[in-house]
């Protein structure tokens, strides 16, 4: 018997992945969290988390102080101390998604593309975020205090130069043919 819910070609109020799991016969993403959530409340009950986000940390002196800068080392000074305080946080996300993909073993043998293979990359990708803006501050502080030499322009050497075009043809004589002109040669009188 068809779901009373759901009206064949009635998508009206329905977002993509409801069509889309509709018109395939599988859950959404909010069905697997919800049915999820609902089998896992026996085991929240013995293990509570808290319901609230961990508390963001508060980046208005950072901010102030970037917009006080006034130089490349400056800024360096608070993007660096901004990463530094932010790594440790980071650390313990990438440490509890690694766990995850390690949980009962299930790493082992994985396929690539498998769910614990994309935890894996997700704990990686996590500390990336830190990498590239250490290797952005330092481009900045390179280009400030150590930037690369401009080329040298060539020395002008003739010796050192391509050869050129060979040298054109000798043009026609234009004079008179020989034994006729009035140079005294053959038939001059």
């Amino acid at each position: 018997m068809p779901d009373p819910d759901f009206e064949l070609y009635d998508n009206v109020g329905r977002d993509a992945d409801q069509i889309a799991a509709a018109r395939y016969g599988t859950a959404t993403e909010r069905d697997l969290l919800r049915w999820a959530k609902r089998d896992a409340e026996p085991f929240l009950g013995e293990h509570p988390l808290p319901d609230t986000p961990l508390p963001g940390p508060d980046l208005a002196p950072y901010h102030h102080a970037l917009a006080a800068a006034e130089t490349p080392a400056q800024a360096s000074a608070v993007t660096q101390h901004l990463l530094d305080a932010a790594e440790p946080v980071l650390q313990a996300v990438s440490d509890y998604l690694l766990a995850a993909a390690r949980w009962r073993g299930q790493n082992r043998g994985a396929e690539p593309e498998s769910p614990p293979k994309m935890l894996m990359a997700a704990a990686s990708r996590s500390l990336d975020a830190l990498a590239l803006a250490h290797r952005a501050d330092l481009a900045i502080l390179r280009a400030a205090y150590d930037p690369a030499p401009a080329p040298k322009a060539p020395a002008h050497d003739p010796a050192s130069t391509a050869p050129a075009l060979p040298p054109a043809p000798p043009a026609p004589p234009t004079g008179p043919a020989p034994g006729k002109g009035s140079r005294g040669g053959p038939g001059t009188p």
